[in-house]
């Protein structure tokens, strides 16, 4: 790391390898990987999806009613207060959210009273998550917002652009019900 109180003309090497990144040995842009390959990385689904799911929870955000309630803990409170308590795993399964952010959304939501933790009677070692009255409550006040950030979601389509890009995309994300 060069001394910035004292700066050399010359960059470090690591500096120097960073700053001819993409560049040729004459200093000339290096022709691009992909160039040829008819791949266009902003015309690809994944990026498209990631896109589309930012400017999804960009609109959820601005339309919540409840602060510091994300799209993901509002989805987890929904599972549980559609299909009742149920153990972690079950909740990776029910919302598609993996084990390692669950376990972080299950914190924050027992932290504010949203949830409960229990132990299973049946299996000891299995901690039954539950939905409160609180918890109740949010949804109460976040399902209209959600249900709008949906709308405004869509809102560039028409009905059935709509009906078609939910149906293909319940067959992308392989979810019941799609054929």
């Amino acid at each position: 790391m060069r001394d910035v109180t004292n700066p050399s003309p010359e960059p470090s090497k690591a500096e120097a390898e960073v700053s001819g990144a993409g560049k040729d040995a004459a200093g000339a842009p290096e022709a691009s990987v992909t160039a040829g390959l008819d791949y266009v990385f902003a015309e690809q689904v994944g990026y498209l999806l990631r896109r589309a799911y930012q400017r999804h929870l960009a609109i959820f955000q601005n339309n919540a009613a409840v602060d510091n309630l994300t799209a993901v803990q509002f989805a987890t409170l929904c599972a549980l207060d559609e299909e009742g308590s149920r153990s972690q795993a079950e909740l990776v399964k029910a919302t598609g959210v993996d084990q390692a952010t669950i376990r972080g959304i299950v914190e924050r939501l027992k932290a504010r009273d949203l949830i409960t933790l229990s132990k299973d009677p049946a299996d000891g070692r299995k901690v039954i998550i539950a939905i409160t009255a609180a918890g109740r409550s949010v949804l109460r006040a976040m399902t209209p917002c959600a249900l709008k950030a949906s709308e405004d979601t869509l809102e560039p389509l028409n009905p059935a652009e709509r009906l078609a890009l939910l149906h293909t995309l319940r067959k992308i994300a392989d979810v019941d019900g799609a054929d």
